[in-house]
């Protein structure tokens, strides 16, 4: 992979899916302007993916020197030395601007109506990379709100109310993949942690974290499949048959994070893992075959 496109982190991209949730438990296919809200949704998708990209070309920036005595990350385009810091900056402040004009509208195409949660998204950045991400605990929460901002991009943003429930179970899963990393990267650390909050948490603290939000991911889920509200909405009892799949994919998670070394990098577990595939694509296929009808 040529290291400025390497650079990018596009395998990360798969994280904006969480976009396009708002236009499936939305019922947007029902809609008149349906189709319109999907373009404005593929809109805010590439912002965000040109946005995050930005934010990971300043993460590896910031972190070139701690990246060096990370056994993967010193491989990284900057830390190993295969992209300057000026190509860098470029790179991530020319991906900056399309996202922002995207999200803005400035590109000619409909856009989010919220350009202000793209805003957030990027000042809460800056803030995690020039310290909040020593934060104990912060740190994690910040990589959720994260994923929160890219839910409310694709509901919100586009016109759909967003489900009490729907940022509810975002919130607990996204807490569970940010402590699972966590974990992993202290395991990985070996007494010798490159990153100075990994020094304040320790294995046994993690582990209680990530059970506690394992736990309410499925309570949260199982309780939203059964509510009268989702039952009205979706017009179907039986999105409780998708709960085995949400239970399965933790724990198979889980078992990548103790047994097969994996759990610090999401993405690369939800591509490369083809437990994980198989079992959204049975959650995704169910899903969209219930609230169909």
């Amino acid at each position: 992979m040529s290291p400025l496109i390497d650079l990018l982190r596009p395998h990360q991209w798969v994280k904006n899916g969480f976009v396009l949730v708002g236009l499936l438990f939305g019922h947007a296919w029902e809609r008149g302007d349906g189709m319109a809200l999907a373009l404005q949704a593929m809109v805010a998708f590439v912002a965000f993916c040109l946005i995050s990209s930005a934010v990971y070309v300043m993460n590896d920036i910031v972190d070139r020197a701690a990246d060096r005595h990370h056994p993967e990350k010193r491989k990284r385009p900057i830390a190993s030395g295969k992209v300057g810091i000026g190509t860098a900056a470029a790179l991530g402040l020319s991906c900056l601007g399309a996202g922002l004009a995207l999200a803005f509208g400035l590109a000619g195409l409909p856009a989010s109506q919220a350009p202000w949660l793209f805003i957030a998204y990027v000042l809460m950045n800056i803030g995690y990379s020039l310290g909040l991400k020593h934060v104990v605990i912060l740190d994690v929460f910040i990589i959720a709100a994260g994923f929160m901002l890219r839910i409310l991009a694709g509901t919100l943003g586009i016109g759909i109310p967003p489900s009490h429930w729907l940022l509810l179970c975002g919130l607990m899963l996204t807490l569970f993949l940010g402590f699972a990393k966590r974990r992993a990267e202290v395991g990985a650390a070996a007494g010798r942690p490159h990153r100075r909050v990994l020094t304040q948490y320790s294995e046994p603290m993690l582990d209680q974290f990530i059970t506690l939000s394992a736990g309410a991911t499925v309570i949260a889920y199982s309780l939203y499949t059964v509510s009268e509200e989702t039952i009205a909405l979706h017009g179907t009892p039986w999105l409780i048959a998708t709960v085995p799949c949400v239970l399965y994919g933790l724990l198979r998670y889980l078992y990548r994070l103790h047994r097969a070394g994996g759990g610090e990098n999401p993405a690369r577990e939800l591509l490369g893992d083809p437990h994980l595939l198989a079992v959204f694509g049975v959650w995704l296929g169910l899903v969209v075959w219930l609230l169909a009808g």
